[in-house]
């Protein structure tokens, strides 16, 4: 998988299409992350315990990662991820500048 947390990517498709956001988490097994803003679904929850509030509230749920891309942090564009050995540890790079990701 070419996501991992903290990432910046972009949505490629889907209601939220364009949007920008952080990785939260990435779930390999299921091949889906939580990025932050995008697909908020809204969630009615009961209070549990005493002094807690209920209501509706919103949550992000997963998405899956054929649909979103990569941001290189240099160049700022929505980038393929390339792999390269660097002293014997592999690292991601940017396909269109070249840069560490």
């Amino acid at each position: 998988m070419n996501i991992k947390k903290n990432d910046t990517v972009v949505v490629l498709s889907g209601k939220d299409k364009g949007k920008k956001g952080k990785v939260m988490s990435v779930d390999p097994k299921a091949n889906k992350a939580i990025v932050e803003n995008v697909n908020v679904a809204s969630k009615h929850q009961k209070p549990r315990r005493e002094g807690e509030e209920g209501g509706i509230i919103s949550k992000e749920t997963p998405i899956y990662v054929s649909k979103v891309m990569v941001v290189c942090p240099k160049c700022g564009k929505p980038t393929r991820v390339a792999h390269k050995v660097d002293g014997g540890k592999k690292v991601r790079v940017c396909k269109h500048c070249g840069a560490e990701l």
